[in-house]
């Protein structure tokens, strides 16, 4: 599997279902799935931060993954996340990961200096993932240094793909394609709500965690030559990211409310928010959810 070639349009970052008693809701998690492979995803990153990985147990990260790796069954690649607080945690995830059959694992690091980060990318690729994915993560600066990124790319040959969600992203996408000659896949994140910008500018791949009909109808669109449709689309998007993309907690709230009204999710219960969702924010949620579903069914029409 060649992730270069493979992971080209929408990688959906599971959210973890939860029944409930709190446990985890395996059967909800392979339908959204499967849902996600018909709507025509290049792929899964699971679990990440969308998935509430710090709440899960190790005991179910592994359940998550496995139910995932077994209901895509070789049909598209999935990317294990292995990010953890130190190196140790993220090197065992890393082997946990590879030893379920996920494709490629992801971490995310903390940079201090370039020695320290190349030392811990060259211990994760000893591992021999099918592909290593660093997340190059910053709320507030632009992330990893392009330098570093392209001298890991040229010494390191599992580091194969980066996800970008720095402030601001586009720029930083144009200049990591470019140091590369577009040979390192890229993917946006969090930053899908500048997802035309991002085809604008050539990025492989963009990570958001549901809508599956409605972003490969984006994406599609804009491969087949039709921008303006593809734009026209997306700009029918803008109400919901604005509502979503407050807060990671907000977002997942959303998405989970969203799954369980379209009957994929049992509940849409999330496990220990630090935003919790107020009667208004579930008010506005739910006119929203209409307008997804709407969105949905033209999407599937087209």
């Amino acid at each position: 599997m060649n992730p270069l070639t493979d992971m080209r349009g929408i990688v959906t970052v599971l959210n973890t279902p939860f029944n409930d008693d709190d446990t985890v809701d395996l059967p909800g998690l392979s339908s959204n799935v499967e849902n996600a492979i018909q709507a025509g995803v290049a792929g899964f990153l699971v679990p990440a931060m969308a998935s509430e990985v710090g709440s899960l147990s190790e005991r179910e990260r592994a359940a998550v993954v496995d139910c995932t790796v077994k209901t895509v069954a070789g049909r598209v690649p999935v990317i294990g996340g292995a990010s953890a607080s130190d190196q140790a945690a993220r090197l065992t995830a890393a082997r946990t990961l590879i030893d379920l059959g996920c494709a490629g694992v992801l971490v995310s690091m903390p940079y201090e200096n370039d020695a320290s980060y190349t030392a811990d990318t060259e211990a994760l690729a000893a591992l021999e993932p099918g592909f290593l994915m660093l997340q190059d993560w910053d709320a507030s600066g632009y992330g990893l240094p392009v330098p570093l990124i392209v001298r890991l790319f040229e010494t390191i040959p599992a580091f194969k793909c980066l996800k970008v969600e720095v402030v601001p992203a586009g720029p930083k996408y144009t200049e990591v394609l470019d140091a590369t000659d577009g040979q390192l896949h890229v993917s946006g994140g969090w930053a899908v709500s500048q997802m035309i910008e991002g085809l604008d500018r050539g990025v492989h791949a963009f990570m958001p965690t549901g809508m599956h009909p409605i972003y490969t109808a984006i994406y599609r669109h804009y491969i087949d030559g039709n921008r303006d449709a593809a734009k026209a689309l997306f700009e029918r998007l803008l109400p919901i990211l604005a509502f979503s993309n407050q807060h990671l907690d907000i977002s997942i709230y959303f998405f989970k409310r969203l799954l369980h009204a379209q009957g994929i999710y049992a509940t849409d219960r999330v496990r220990s928010p630090q935003v919790p969702f107020d009667a208004v924010q579930q008010r506005i949620a739910d006119e929203l959810i209409q307008r997804v579903i709407a969105l949905e069914n033209l999407s599937l029409e087209a």
